[in-house]
């Protein structure tokens, strides 16, 4: 009778989980300043890649794979709200 045991915690942190959420950081604060919000987008794919070499590793930092995640969605959401928002004003110029 054999029973499959999980891999020992490997106590590092996982190296992508804190670029996510750096780069998430940048994109946050960046998209104020500097109009960098596109690196949202890297930061969630780092994020999801992150959480799956996490729980294939046993390594940690899934929180900061997590909080990358929320920023990430919540800035590309926002700038999907804040285009849409400029729609009707775009077509009123065209109208007029």
């Amino acid at each position: 009778m054999s029973t499959a045991k999980a891999p020992l915690a490997t106590g590092r942190i996982n190296k992508l989980a804190i670029a996510a959420v750096v780069l998430a950081a940048i994109a946050a604060s960046g998209i104020w300043f500097f109009g960098v919000g596109v690196l949202a987008v890297f930061a969630v794919g780092a994020g999801h890649v992150s959480l799956n070499q996490i729980k294939l590793k046993n390594e940690k930092g899934r929180t900061l794979a997590i909080v990358a995640l929320v920023l990430g969605y919540g800035l590309a959401t926002w700038a999907l709200f804040n285009t849409l928002s400029y729609i009707p004003a775009a077509l009123q110029q065209t109208a007029a």
